[in-house]
């Protein structure tokens, strides 16, 4: 046994100072830095290791990964593996320098390094030779952004997006340079500086126009919307800037305005663009027309739903007519009782019409209308996304596209005009994807909303008899009645929310003189079953006057001075107003509302029909505004006067936008009415109280009336684009009738003339009713009423923006109107006409704001001066 042990004991030494064979010869094979002879004989390794060095930001395995070599894995070298694993890296995009060498080989097997420089990271974007406005655009679309690192695709792609955006704006000669400078803070970061010289806007000297007999050159030349000779009166208003892409557009607009009057075969066989100078060029094209074509037979395949006589009599081309395509493509998709919308609208959504030439005989061609009408197609899904103002059942309750309904394209237009009407979301941007399922036949409908806050605070000051009058108003418009008793987690704020209910709570205020208050709350699915709107109001107003000594003043005849020679100042009416204020003279008001109203299905269900129920009571202590003229010679000013009244509001509203309409109308026609006392009475009103005030003064304790109104607007786009002018016309009328002559209404009343604003009026019981170009209430006279008026008018407006914290437009306009004293004399022919412009604003959190310029051309009540210029403020949105 100790024999054994000293055989284990002198093995171990051997094996310590005298080297196994395979070790000895493992060093003998080991080499460093390996030269690698690329005309030599390539020899497979095995990769024992890989190192990678020159990079601090990223992990080694990642970094490996990229090379596509791994551990364990066999390659060639020299061969393809090495060189496409480099090639990786430089696709990459994001090293300035790539090598793999090998550090060493031990027989067949080889330890490879990846040596890696980093590209910079930005520390800084700075343009030069460019406005503020460019700067924004650009950045929002290059992409270069701080921290970013810094790669040759990168700078190619700013500089391309660059000269295009300049391209765009008529700067075809633009030059992009940029320049990257080294942080001196950070060796590692660059300053990239993007150097831009605009240079001019290249116009257009001229355009030559061969081959053409149909057209004129002139005609050709009008076509062309956006491609337009410089120093031609004709084009004084038109683009004058080269684009090419617009000029391409207008190519295909000469081609399609051929194809229209029946040249199918026009092309544009040569066209050719050259500098004419450094800031114009010249625009050269040879067109071929080709002979005139004509319809002669139509023939339909394939349709089963509707039979051909219907569907010729839908086409609206027949045996003779020119052969217009553009009339044959709106025919078959693109107006609305085109014969693709029929099918549509059944739910045929895999319809689809082609139209085939199927013989050419001379000027006469066969078309061959074939028809796939495929299954009919259920609605199966409907989501809403980028809701996060209103419960999800208060959207869907507005959509006319629900789960198991056939699809209709008619109902899912309706549905979008539904969901900008509530006013929540930007109309501009309120997307309906449409996902058909051929698979199953049904289609998933997936609307793309984004939110908009509604609620308005409107602060207003104006000049009233007493001075400034100020209006604070808070509208609510996302109100949720029910949440006031319940815990609502889904949204939280200031007020309960959620259910779409109106709130709105104003106050308007001189101080001591002048004070009105008011709040309603209006439920447009009262129950959430139906679209039956219910509405609760109070108001509650007192004015006062001032004292005998203010009128017999200097300053008020001055005020005197201007009401009946239309002066142009008041002077100093309003100074020292306060000292004449007397509370025992004054006018209260107060009343209540319940409305109800619905939505109608005849004649198609843009109607509405409305019913309210008011009353208002008004308190006169010694206020002799009012010109209540009794029958014994005096004017009513003090008692109490009661008004019960129904009014009923038949109304049409097809509008696409709440807030610029581009198509479709808005139509009222109301009947105001009260119970008519003097018809049940058997009193001579004649002569009534006409020894006794006070019985003369009860003749209005209920004021009695019936009042008619009528207001329409229209809206028509003149261009079938998002970005493009709209017409306005508007046409209104009202009148205020009697039961009886001798007891007319001095209530509800017309003031007209102005801005039409709310507010200060000399009796405070009339409806106000603007036209600008004349002072506020001008038309109607001091100390009178108007018993009727008219307005008409039409608007050119042209959208500057229209995003979803702003809305702006420009309008110019004329206006037409008129106030009576006398139902008898009313005369739509006797108009005071005014025109001017205007700019409208739409602050989401505010409302609408604007400013008109107008002028009035005619006099007023018989003076010697010309209502002439004026300015108008506008708050809120007009009817």
């Amino acid at each position: 046994m100790r024999y054994f042990f000293t055989l284990i004991l002198l093995a171990l030494v051997c094996s310590i100072f005298n080297p196994t064979k395979a070790s000895a010869q493992e060093l003998n094979d080991t080499i460093y830095n390996p030269t690698i002879l690329y005309n030599g004989t390539p020899k497979k390794y095995e990769i024992a290791d890989i190192k990678v060095e020159g990079v601090k930001n990223y992990e080694d395995y990642v970094l490996i990964g990229i090379s596509g070599l791994a551990v364990g894995q066999t390659v060639t070298i020299p061969g393809d593996d090495i060189t496409d694993a480099v090639k990786r890296y430089w696709r990459h995009g994001l090293f300035s320098s790539v090598s793999i060498t090998a550090e060493k080989s031990v027989g067949n097997k080889v330890y490879l390094k990846i040596s890696l420089t980093q590209r910079p990271r930005i520390t800084d974007i700075r343009y030069y030779g460019i406005k503020k406005s460019d700067r924004e655009d650009l950045q929002a679309k290059l992409g270069l952004v701080k921290g970013s690192q810094v790669t040759p695709n990168l700078i190619d792609r700013a500089k391309i997006l660059i000269k295009k955006h300049f391209d765009e704006k008529g700067f075809k000669n633009a030059e992009v340079n940029i320049v990257e400078r080294e942080d001196p803070e950070n060796k590692e970061q660059v300053y990239i500086d993007v150097n831009i010289d605009k240079k001019e806007k290249v116009k257009v000297h001229k355009i030559t126009i061969e081959g053409n007999q149909v057209l004129t050159d002139k005609k050709l030349k009008r076509i062309m919307k956006k491609t337009n000779e410089k120093g031609k009166l004709i084009n004084l208003f038109r683009t004058k800037k080269f684009i090419e892409e617009k000029y391409e557009e207008d190519k295909q607009k000469i081609i399609d305005k051929y194809n229209e009057l029946g040249y199918r075969d026009a092309i544009i066989e040569e066209d050719s663009v050259s500098n004419y100078d450094d800031k114009t060029v010249d625009v050269y094209m040879k067109i071929y027309e080709g002979n005139k074509y004509y319809l002669r037979n139509i023939t339909w395949v394939g349709n089963t739903v509707y039979p051909s006589d219907l569907l010729n009599q839908q086409l609206q081309m027949k045996h003779g007519d020119v052969y217009n395509q553009k009339l044959l493509n709106d025919r078959i998709n693109n107006d609305e009782d085109a014969i693709g919308n029929n099918y549509y609208n059944r739910g045929y959504v895999f319809f689809h019409l082609d139209p085939v030439e199927v013989n050419i005989d001379g000027d006469s061609i066969d078309l061959e209308m074939r028809i796939a009408e495929g299954p009919q197609a259920s609605i199966s899904h409907v989501r809403i996304n980028g809701n996060d103002r209103l419960y999800e059942n208060v959207i869907r309750r507005e959509l006319r596209t629900r789960p198991g309904d056939l699809f209709s394209k008619e109902a899912l237009e309706r549905s979008y005009r539904e969901i900008a009407q509530m006013g929540h979301f930007n109309p501009e941007t309120i997307k309906p994807d449409v996902q058909p399922n051929i698979q199953d036949g049904t289609v998933d409908i997936n609307w793309g909303l984004e939110s908009k806050a509604n609620d308005q605070v409107e602060f207003s000051a104006g000049w009233g008899q007493t001075g400034i009058i100020g209006k604070l108003s808070l509208k609510f418009t996302n109100f949720s009645f029910a949440n006031l008793f319940r815990k609502n987690d889904n949204f939280r704020g200031f007020l309960p929310q959620g259910d779409g209910q109106t709130l709105t709570i104003s106050g308007q205020t001189n101080g001591r003189y002048y004070q009105s208050y008011s709040i309603s709350l209006l439920d447009p699915w009262f129950g959430g079953k139906r679209p039956n709107s219910l509405s609760l109001s109070a108001f509650f107003s007192v004015q006062t006057d001032v004292s005998d000594q203010y009128y017999n003043s200097a300053v008020m005849n001055s005020y005197y001075n201007y009401i009946s020679g239309w002066g142009n100042t008041y002077g100093g009416y309003y100074d020292n107003y306060e000292l004449y204020y007397n509370p025992d003279k004054s006018i209260k008001m107060f009343g209540l509302s319940l409305g109800w109203g619905t939505r109608l299905r005849w004649p198609d269900d843009f109607f509405t029909l409305s019913a309210e129920l008011s009353y208002q009571r008004f308190m006169l202590k010694d206020w002799s505004y009012l010109y209540i003229k009794l029958n014994n010679g005096q004017y009513m000013n003090t008692g109490n006067c009661n008004s019960l009244a129904l009014n009923l509001t038949l109304a049409r509203n097809s509008t696409d936008n709440p807030i610029f309409p581009r198509y479709g109308s808005e139509f009222s026609a109301s009947l105001q009415i009260t119970p008519p006392y003097s018809l049940f009475s058997k009193k001579d009103y004649s002569t009534y109280g006409k020894d006794n005030y006070e019985e003369a003064a009860s003749m209005y304790k209920w004021i009695e009336y019936h009042k008619w109104k009528f207001r329409a607007k229209t809206y028509t786009a003149l261009m079938d684009i998002q970005k493009c002018p709209v017409i306005m016309t508007r046409t209104e009328f009202g009148i205020l009738g009697h039961f009886n002559k001798y007891k007319r209404s001095p209530f509800e009343t017309f003031y007209v003339g102005g801005d039409g604003m709310t507010g200060y009026s000399y009796n405070y019981a009339s409806e106000t009713i603007a036209l600008r170009g004349y002072e506020n209430g001008s038309l109607t006279p001091y100390g009178s009423e108007g018993y009727a008026y008219i307005r008409l008018g039409a608007e050119l407006r042209y959208p500057l923006m229209l995003e979803n914290s702003t809305s702006i437009y420009a309008l110019g306009f004329v206006e037409a109107g008129n106030a009576w004293t006398d139902v008898t004399k009313f005369n739509p022919f006797q108009l005071k006409r005014s025109a001017g412009v205007g700019v409208r604003i739409f602050l989401p959190m505010i409302g609408m704001m604007g400013i008109d310029w107008a002028y009035g051309f005619d006099k007023i009540n018989g003076s010697m001066q010309y209502s002439k210029s004026q300015f108008h403020f506008i708050i809120g949105q007009e009817f």
